[in-house]
């Protein structure tokens, strides 16, 4: 147990903060993982545009890097237009 009082409660904010961080991360990785495992054109479409918004939310939070969501929006963009 700390001995000060700031330092546990820096303890629990942080396991909050990780707590959340993961639901994001988990909600961002399945959304990507449906568009890319999309196999027709409007469904890839669908599950596209909504897995770019949900990366931008999670990059606007702060929870992944702006570099890393355009490389994940970058690729899901790849295959929807692999439809074309």
């Amino acid at each position: 147990m700390p001995v000060k009082k700031t330092i546990a409660k820096r303890i629990r904010q942080a396991e909050k903060a990780r707590v959340r961080n993961k639901h994001y991360n988990s909600m961002m990785k399945s959304a990507i993982k449906k568009a890319i495992a999309a196999e027709d054109a409007e469904t890839a479409t669908t599950l596209g545009h909504s897995a770019i918004s949900i990366i931008d939310k999670v990059a606007a939070s702060g929870i992944i890097h702006k570099n890393k969501a355009a490389n994940q929006k970058s690729r899901i963009s790849k295959h929807m237009a692999s439809f074309s």
